[in-house]
């Protein structure tokens, strides 16, 4: 609960124009309005998407039931978060439930890692295609790869547990959310409790995904990029550029915002609330909203088999 010894029923939210609008522009609306077509666009983009993978069975390779995974993650991601902005700016709902507050907090970052362990797969499916391609098909099996995956939510299920648990066991007084959606620096923040030394979990799954995973996939490119320069000629390097292509802008847009935080952390500069608040915007819904784009445009049989459904659809209603 949300005082000591007893639970709150509601967590209350700062004012949103001192947090996003310091200077006191107040069209709170606008940006409401943004969040959810933005919303509706990544439901709308990953929904086709996976859509088009479980219709088709050609497209039931480890490469398309990756993406399919990478889409099912940005539905949650997105979400998890934008169901609370949108509520907050445009319902102007100002109270949320303890148990919604921290639900929201799970699948929030939940989706944070299985999204960042998703891209991670698909740096492994694309080293093995590229450096091993005759063996491909012999060692990245639908079974092994539905194993794979299933290990990555067991682990990221496993991780919010001891998460949800630590935010569970704070004590809550007059629980203000500072932040635009519930997750655990915010809940952290708002329990009356010195937030020092709460910061270690997070500096923690800090280093295991943007330090392991991104060395990781750092490490998968050196080895694509050894492996393209010992090719023959420069049509089968373009050929492999184009195959990695849609992996190297997505993996960008979802580590970049991290990156740039951690950055600036480290040579001093501090973000006041109005600009950590866009940072973690930007940092959730841009991810979300590049990936369906770039795969279903940039993936040929995607491409190709939306344009036959969109064919179909038009000639039905045509006659």
């Amino acid at each position: 609960m949300l005082s000591v010894g007893v639970y709150s029923p509601e967590i209350r939210y700062h004012s949103l124009k001192e947090m996003l609008y310091p200077e006191g522009y107040s069209d709170l609306g606008l940006l409401g309005f943004l969040i959810f077509i933005t919303y509706f666009l990544v439901i709308l983009g990953s929904e086709t998407n996976i859509c088009i993978i479980l219709t088709d069975r050609r497209l039931h390779t480890p490469m398309y039931l990756l993406i399919c995974n990478l889409a099912v993650v940005d539905i949650m991601f997105t979400t998890s978060t934008s169901i609370t902005m949108i509520s907050v700016l445009l319902a102007e709902v100002k109270t949320i439930s303890y148990y919604s507050c921290i639900s929201s907090m799970s699948i929030y970052h939940l989706g944070d890692i299985e999204e960042c362990l998703a891209l991670s797969l698909m740096a492994l499916d694309r080293t093995i295609a590229i450096s091993t391609p005759l063996r491909y098909h012999s060692i990245l099996t639908n079974p092994r790869l539905f194993l794979l995956i299933t290990a990555t939510w067991l682990i990221g299920l496993g991780v919010m547990g001891v998460v949800a648990a630590q935010v569970d066991s704070l004590p809550y007084c007059q629980p203000i959310i500072r932040y635009v959606f519930c997750d655990y620096p915010a809940m952290v923040r708002a329990a009356c409790v010195n937030p020092e030394p709460y910061w270690m979990l997070p500096i923690i799954l800090g280093l295991w995904l943007i330090g392991a995973q991104f060395i990781f996939i750092l490490l998968s490119y050196v080895n694509l990029i050894y492996t393209v320069v010992r090719l023959p000629n420069n049509e089968s390097r373009v050929q492999v550029f184009n195959t990695c292509i849609c992996h190297i802008i997505v993996v960008s847009c979802y580590y970049a915002p991290k990156l740039v935080s951690v950055l600036l952390m480290r040579i001093g500069v501090r973000l006041n609330l109005t600009e950590r608040n866009a940072l973690l915007i930007m940092a959730t819904l841009l991810p979300s909203l590049i990936n369906p784009v770039v795969y279903c445009l940039k993936t040929k049989e995607i491409r190709k088999r939306l344009v036959q459904i969109l064919s179909r659809k038009r000639t039905a209603v045509m006659k």
